[in-house]
């Protein structure tokens, strides 16, 4: 299943017919509504949709606008009028800098796109194949049995390995891979806090909470120290993306500054990482769930490949296995939550959105809106089969958004989560162990909070 989205027809409104977007109940004193959006911000960001197309929120001192409706989120990702900005991005800023792509807007991330594109095109991505299919079956030969499977740090490990040696050349990566999984989850969930409750100063205080977020971000940012003095040392040239942040030049043909280049692997190890490792721990919580879906990639696996182990070049012919890969994502987004910032006066579904105005909106909920899906709740890879996907509304399922925004690799990402589904579904059935808990997470993205499983030879 691919998601192709294109830009609906503007409507230009006269001023005098804009109107005030409705402003959303519940808020309290000083926090606004930001209390809400930190003790249940699934149900809270769903519940909108009943107010309007777009909503008012109050988060702490500031208004920040709620927009509830497919259309709306694509016309938002589309339009030259928003840019990267308001209360998520404010609060990964420890975390991405300002000078990485993630981060960026302008000219300096149209040159920023142009240096990392090449490594994520389609052409490129069979070169990586090796390294997903080894990293794959990797996990399949490594688990034994019977034993319990740690989902979380297993799913980092192949996430970070595949990242590292694909895009970065890195070896021996399980140490690092290990310490990333265990330093995103305090920092992920520190940053959520902040955007959600922007207590300002009272996060700078020497008190417990903060010092492990502090201890945490401080270790993700030596991890990426190291990975750059590595190659240094090294004086190796190999044709990867480190390279070419390495040689890359800026607007002045000059050499690209050392906080690029760490701002630029930061994005390529942490946010791709975590969201790629959320999205396999949910596709094994699918697998234990479901085994009626894992026995139909089983059978797919084996029609395709007559036997033998499963390999890149099959990717493309593993229908259902991908169309799994996508229902995971569309009810478990790892990112379920984006803003943006107007940079003018403008309007959104006839609303008024004055510039410098914070806009916020939910994958989660866009992707499991009634409106927008039949059964919405249900797990139903079928419905992206080509003669039902027509059903489903633009912009109603954009995993790696769209436009200018759209996430570099889509292609990448989509490929190795297909490789590990169908390689792992082959081998093992699984099941929940006692002190598993795969209900949602929620930080700045959603991952199970302790997704325990065993692994059964089929």
């Amino acid at each position: 299943m691919t998601v192709e989205s294109v830009k609906p027809e503007a409507e230009v409104r006269p001023a005098a017919e804009l109107r005030e977007p409705p402003l959303a109940g519940g808020g309290v004193p000083l926090l606004g509504h930001g209390l809400k959006l930190a003790r249940d911000p699934l149900a809270f960001m769903a519940q909108l949709r009943d107010h309007g197309d777009v909503v008012r929120l109050r988060l702490g001192p500031k208004t920040v606008y709620a927009v509830t409706t497919p259309a709306l989120t694509g016309a938002l990702a589309l339009s030259p009028d928003y840019k990267i900005d308001g209360p998520l991005w404010e609060s990964l800023e420890g975390l991405l800098g300002k000078e990485g792509v993630a981060t960026a807007n302008g000219p300096r991330h149209r040159r920023q796109r142009r240096t990392i594109q090449p490594a994520f095109r389609l052409d490129a991505i069979p070169a990586y194949g090796p390294i997903m299919e080894e990293e794959a079956h990797g996990l399949t030969t490594r688990w034994q049995p019977g034993e319990t499977i740690d989902c979380t740090s297993e799913s980092f490990r192949v996430a970070v390995r595949i990242a590292a040696r694909c895009l970065l050349r890195g070896e021996y990566m399980d140490e690092r891979a290990e310490r990333l999984c265990l330093a995103l989850a305090t920092v992920f969930r520190g940053m959520y806090q902040r955007m959600v409750i922007p207590l300002g100063p009272l996060y700078r205080l020497p008190l417990p909470a903060n010092r492990e977020f502090n201890r945490a971000l401080a270790d993700l940012h030596l991890l990426v120290d190291e990975i750059v003095a590595e190659r240094r040392a090294s004086g190796q040239k190999p044709d990867d993306l480190l390279t070419a942040l390495l040689s890359a030049k800026d607007e002045n043909g000059e050499p690209i500054g050392e906080q690029e280049i760490h701002d630029q692997v930061v994005a390529i190890l942490t946010p791709g990482s975590e969201t790629v490792a959320s999205t396999i721990m949910w596709l094994l919580q699918v697998l234990a769930e479901h085994p009626e879906h894992a026995d139909r990639i089983r059978d797919e696996v084996e029609s395709v490949t007559g036997g033998r182990p499963v390999g890149f070049a099959d990717v493309r012919n593993l229908t259902h296995t991908n169309n799994v890969v996508v229902e995971a994502m569309r009810l478990r987004p790892a990112v379920w939550i984006l803003t943006r910032r107007a940079v003018t006066d403008t309007e959104l579904g006839g609303y008024r959105i004055p510039a410098g105005a914070d806009i916020i909106y939910s994958p989660y909920a866009i992707q499991r809106d009634p409106r927008s899906y039949a059964d919405n709740l249900e797990f139903d890879p079928d419905r992206w089969l080509p003669e039902r996907v027509k059903d489903v509304p633009k912009y109603a399922m954009s995993p790696f958004s769209v436009g200018n925004r759209k996430c570099p690799s889509d292609h990448f990402s989509m490929a190795q989560l297909t490789l590990i589904t169908a390689a792992v579904a082959t081998k093992y059935r699984f099941e929940q162990v006692p002190g598993s808990n795969d209900a949602t997470r929620v930080g700045i993205t959603l991952r199970p909070h302790r997704l325990l499983l065993t692994p059964v030879p089929r």
